[in-house]
């Protein structure tokens, strides 16, 4: 397969070049390095929600907007599908960078990490990318100084020129937008942190709601992520049995029941704090090829509904 940072660097041309239509502010950098504003100092969309996730996934990922409800009012929802969970979910969409330069902290993900390929995930799939570009998806509530660009180009091995941040903040419309496509993510990351070896889930559809966009960052965290504990459904095609598929949903239902704002506030937002198994969508088939299909969790359109104030 070609590079990830490869196919996502098209993708990115793409949004440069409709950048007007997508509401995407552009900018270069001292090094010529490129920051698009996906969604800090200008609102967002969805167009640019779906297009940075598909930056995000490198374009092995179909990304589009179904209307659904929730508690009964109709609510966009974002389905993501793929054949290459393994390649597009984990080894690039997920947010494993975490950023912490000069002052400006964010969370990265996109196919950037597989250039330096330190996370565990790397080794278990067996990937390692090498290209001349750097593509690295941003969530921050600023955008990103020389510094930053400096860095990522530093720990990427490639120059300046050929780095590119897409940024958003959480509290945005494409905040909202891409965290509601990370459903089948997060599944697939718990299966292989259980110990199933990724390479094994075939595919992988999820859907969630698009959370409304909160006044603040860490009302948007907590939001966004009720909108994938309470509201996410995920289904997955597997190769092999396992035993502990019951486990990849998440448990805010049985141990919160609430929206997870407060929860967040309890633990003075360190996650760290929380049960890692909070951080998972609600509800999971897994079909297992020539075996058994599973069925596991459930959504609570009741929670979800005080959580985005319908």
């Amino acid at each position: 397969m070609e590079s990830l940072n490869r196919m996502a660097t098209e993708l990115v041309d793409e949004a440069i070049d409709f950048a007007d239509e997508l509401t995407i502010a552009v900018h270069a950098l001292e090094g010529d390095a490129a920051v698009l504003d996906f969604g800090v100092d200008v609102p967002g969309a969805v167009e640019a929600g779906l297009l940075a996730t598909e930056i995000q996934t490198a374009g092995l990922a179909t990304v589009q907007t179904k209307l659904s409800s929730v508690a009964g009012a109709p609510l966009t929802h974002v389905e993501l599908s793929t054949d290459h969970p393994a390649l597009g979910l984990l080894c690039s969409q997920k947010g494993g960078w975490e950023l912490s330069v000069d002052g400006f902290e964010g969370l990265g993900s996109g196919p950037a990490r597989a250039l330096v390929a330190e996370e565990e995930i790397y080794s278990r799939v067996g990937y390692h990318d090498a290209a001349d570009f750097a593509v690295l998806t941003i969530e921050a509530d600023e955008l990103p100084e020389q510094d930053v660009a400096s860095h990522v180009a530093e720990r990427t091995g490639v120059p300046e020129t050929a780095v590119f941040l897409p940024v958003y903040a959480t509290a945005s419309v494409t905040g909202s937008v891409v965290a509601a496509a990370r459903a089948a993510e997060l599944a697939a990351f718990r299966l292989s942190e259980l110990g199933y070896d990724p390479i094994s889930i075939l595919s992988a559809t999820g859907s969630a709601p698009v959370a409304p966009v909160a006044d603040s960052e860490a009302a948007a965290i907590a939001r966004t992520t009720d909108a994938l504990a309470y509201g996410g459904r995920v289904h997955l095609t597997v190769e092999e049995e396992f035993d502990r598929f019951e486990e990849v949903t998440s448990i805010a239902g049985e141990e919160y029941g609430t929206p997870l704002a407060e929860t967040f506030d309890d633990a003075d937002w360190d996650f760290s704090e929380l049960p890692v198994e909070v951080f998972a969508p609600a509800q999971v088939t897994v079909d297992v090829v020539g075996g058994e299909t599973h069925v596991f969790g459930d959504t609570h359109e009741d929670v979800l509904a005080e959580s985005f104030g319908l």
